[in-house]
């Protein structure tokens, strides 16, 4: 059952009200329903906060301009009122950007970092591709390059074998304020340049996984991640591309699992 923070933001908690925290955070232009498959895994032993981003899903929008701070604080203010103290933050995509973001400005309040299928530093070439992307969502809508999403995020199988679950993330995409998801589109296109190299250091216990074929988020990105915080371990899911995630998510759940394992000892 979801619940609302008293600056709108629309959550569910799951777990033993004693256990580790776990939060959740999706992507760009997705929702918390994205980890409706890992969270009945995780709230077997760990405390499992989930949530909508402002401009996604049932939260509001964006208080101001969006920006990975402005997310990284919406967590904060969470954290705060639910009385949570220190956390573990799995991120997908935008969502493994805010939570780098959260380590830098917040690093006495996380335990461990889980980073999915996330950008980082890009070629010149790469990085113009991006911010062209940002502005066509500006001047044309979230719809505007949701048919190229569509094909970047999942492998050409499991769009003809899931046509209902395409459908389904189609609307979520299509849900979104035109206005806020261009803004934020805009963060994920420009935000990696202020966690190149990050200042301070990110110190926590960090995993990174990405896939093999994910072309916006790619394995040099996540061995990039990796060489910027001491101790980083790389996982490369053979194959998949942005949304390995929902392709296969025992592969991610079972890695994640191990990595939290080995790091509460």
């Amino acid at each position: 059952m979801s619940e609302t923070s008293s600056n709108g933001t629309v959550y569910e908690i799951n777990g033993p009200i004693d256990a580790p925290v776990l939060v959740f955070i999706h992507g760009l232009g997705l929702n918390r329903q994205v980890w409706e498959s890992y969270i009945p895994r995780f709230a077997q032993r760990y405390r499992v906060l989930n949530y909508d981003l402002f401009g996604h899903g049932e939260s509001p929008p964006p208080p101001g301009m969006p920006s990975l701070t402005m997310f990284s604080e919406q967590l904060l203010a969470l954290l705060d009122e639910l009385a949570i103290d220190r956390c573990s933050i799995i991120g997908f995509s935008l969502g493994g950007m805010i939570n780098r973001r959260f380590a830098m400005d917040h690093g006495t309040r996380l335990q461990s970092l889980v980073i999915l299928n996330s950008p980082h530093e890009r070629e010149p070439e790469a990085q113009q591709l991006v911010e062209q992307r940002a502005l066509d969502s500006a001047a044309g809508g979230p719809g505007a390059t949701l048919d190229a999403t569509i094909e970047r995020w999942f492998t050409p199988d499991f769009i003809a074998a899931n046509p209902d679950y395409i459908a389904r993330v189609r609307d979520w995409v299509l849900a979104n304020d035109p206005d806020s998801y261009a803004s934020c589109r805009k963060v994920l296109a420009f935000g990696v340049i202020e966690l190149i190299r990050p200042q301070p250091p990110i110190r926590h216990p960090t995993l990174i996984i990405t896939c093999e074929k994910d072309s916006g988020s790619t394995p040099a990105m996540s061995q990039a991640i990796a060489g910027e915080i001491a101790g980083g371990q790389v996982v490369i899911v053979p194959q998949l591309q942005h949304m390995g995630l929902v392709e296969n998510p025992s592969f991610f759940i079972n890695a994640i699992a191990e990595f939290l394992e080995d790091n509460s000892r």
